[in-house]
């Protein structure tokens, strides 16, 4: 018996690309019935709008063998089998080992990688000639318990004021889940310990401005019903949804670019794989031109070593980073009392 797969002409800078699925109807989303084919259209359908947030990155894919509630691994490698148009860039991960990963130059690419049983892709904050050093400023706006996405709207607001006062224009968009993240186009002049040290000087000026609302404390014991900047969204191969991507949540929302204007108007649940496609042909694509005017992370790094001279030093990295230089003892607060 012959396997059930579907072939969908993709258009590409060379000419039309036709892809084959697998399993087309291979159901990704239970609740709402979309599959596999779905999905592959979705990309299709948004395909400028992605390929220009996602292109020319290295990017990790998040892949699942069934549905989305179902198991899940992240490839940082291309999978064997690519076909020639996906190509790959080699990479230097925290622990100094090198890799290649995939880099997507045509949406023909991001279809393959759905037909890979991909859901969501994680694109680096660099590019792929330029892997070292970023050229956007991530900050990632986590509501904790108790807190939602109408809590994290008002910080992101607050979170643009400090980042203009730093020369930087910022870009938005919602996570797909309860949060939001916050874009700035900057020159690829800095590596990514810099970024973060700038990523954590912006966010400890939000959490002065807003000590109710915001943290930055990395532990989650100490950060009561806030919403948490996530500063270690910046380091070297830590990435999130790019935009356009889809969740692997029920509701088969997109990590969504927004405008700061339609920002009290909009919550997450508004921007799935059926609507999007929808939206920006009505309205266009929020980020188009983001890069057209990149800014520096100058003064941010400025206010970073201002706090360094107050006292306030290097914050925690994320358990599986070595040791870095500065960086204060990875004990949980409360268990490093008990040990006293």
């Amino acid at each position: 018996m012959a396997k059930e797969e579907a072939r969908l002409t993709v258009s590409s800078p060379g000419g039309d690309r036709e892809v084959r699925i697998s399993s087309p109807g291979r159901v990704l989303w239970p609740q709402l019935g979309l599959t596999k084919l779905d999905l592959a259209r979705y990309i299709v359908d948004v395909g400028d709008a992605f390929l220009a947030a996602n292109g020319d990155r290295p990017v990790t894919l998040q892949r699942f063998g069934g549905d989305v509630d179902g198991e899940q691994f992240f490839s940082k490698n291309p999978p064997r089998g690519a076909p020639d148009y996906v190509r790959s860039v080699t990479v230097v991960y925290p622990s100094g080992r090198s890799h290649p990963q995939l880099v997507i130059d045509e949406i023909a690419a991001a279809v393959w990688a759905v037909q890979m049983n991909t859901v969501v892709f994680h694109p680096w904050a660099s590019r792929s000639g330029n892997p070292d050093n970023p050229d956007q400023l991530r900050i990632d706006l986590d509501p904790q318990p108790g807190t939602g996405f109408e809590d994290a709207i008002p910080a992101a607001r607050e979170l643009r004021s400090v980042l203009a006062e730093a020369g930087l224009e910022a870009f938005l968009k919602t996570s797909g889940n309860r949060g939001l993240h916050v874009y700035c186009p900057i020159e690829p002049s800095r590596e990514f310990l810099e970024v973060r040290h700038a990523v954590i000087a912006a966010a400890r000026e939000l959490e002065r401005r807003m000590p109710d609302k915001v943290t930055t404390a990395w532990w989650k014991e100490e950060r009561g019903e806030r919403i948490f900047v996530d500063f270690n969204q910046a380091n070297r191969d830590r990435t999130i949804a790019g935009a356009y991507s889809p969740r692997a949540l029920p509701g088969a929302t997109v990590s969504c670019p927004v405008r700061w204007e339609e920002l009290d108007q909009v919550t997450p649940k508004d921007f799935t794989i059926v609507t999007v496609p929808k939206r920006l042909q009505d309205t266009g694509d929020p980020w188009a031109g983001m890069h057209k005017k990149p800014g520096t992370i100058d003064v941010l790094l400025g206010w970073w070593e201002r706090d360094l001279a107050a006292g306030l030093g290097e914050l925690p990295f994320p358990p599986d980073f070595p040791k870095m230089p500065g960086e204060p003892m990875r004990v949980q607060p409360s268990r490093a009392r008990n040990q006293e």
